[in-house]
């Protein structure tokens, strides 16, 4: 189970980054909905959809970590696409309305993770995710979508800890993907090491998860080339 205070502190930090998250998107015009956002392939309104699609989609993690029975976020990949694309087809306010219900009901059903848990590990996308870090995985989600709607809101924003708990569910994708062996450090003195640890990647949190999960190169330094990493 995750303490109840853990969870109060976690819940918060996602509460205060969804309404940062929602005053941005609030502040597109329609013509802004539909530019390309840092998402390859995505308008901003695919963006913005994604989160609304996720937030629902990830209480199936919380079934799975209280119920203790294995379930899929999606059936396809195409059939996640096809989900996308129609939120994101949505009149503007119905749109923007569907990411407040869905992170209302995220923050409602998170609230059965201080019961007793029948799976301290659920499985995304060949990762393994501590129960206990679904509201944390949550918040990473929040803050990468916000930073890839690229409007004058900047991942420093965002709260220490946020930015934390995207770095480590980004290096749980680089491990579960197989990304070349890095040790990462950052200004803050975290240090994650991924395979061997080879490669020495240094940068400020913020730096380094602009790195990760987009492949923004300006604000870090290596020992080595920067490999190409995978898709986050």
């Amino acid at each position: 189970m995750i303490n109840p205070a853990r969870l109060h502190s976690d819940l918060s930090r996602l509460a205060r980054e969804t309404d940062m998250f929602m005053a941005t998107a609030e502040s597109l015009s329609d013509d802004e909905m539909t530019a390309a956002s840092l998402c390859e392939g995505w308008t901003r309104a695919d963006v913005i959809a994604h989160i609304a699609w996720n937030g629902r989609a990830l209480v199936k993690l919380i079934d799975w970590s209280v119920t203790g029975q294995e379930q899929q976020l999606y059936a396809s990949p195409e059939a996640r696409a096809e989900e996308i694309s129609a939120l994101a087809a949505l009149p503007r306010q119905e749109l923007l309305g569907s990411v407040r219900e869905s992170a209302e009901y995220f923050a409602d059903q998170a609230q059965r993770l201080t019961g007793d848990l029948a799976a301290e590990e659920v499985h995304l996308h060949g990762k393994q995710i501590p129960a206990t870090s679904i509201v944390a995985l949550r918040v990473a989600e929040v803050i990468v979508h916000h930073h890839d709607l690229d409007t004058a809101w900047t991942i420093e924003e965002a709260d220490p800890d946020s930015v934390l708990n995207a770095i480590e569910a980004a290096v749980r994708t680089m491990r579960a993907k197989g990304a070349p062996g890095m040790t990462l450090v950052t200004e803050e003195r975290d240090e994650w090491v991924i395979g061997d640890g080879s490669l020495h990647v240094s940068s400020d949190r913020e730096g380094l998860l602009e790195w990760l999960a987009r492949g923004a190169t300006a604000n870090v330094e290596a020992d080595g080339p920067l490999p190409t990493l995978p898709a986050w």
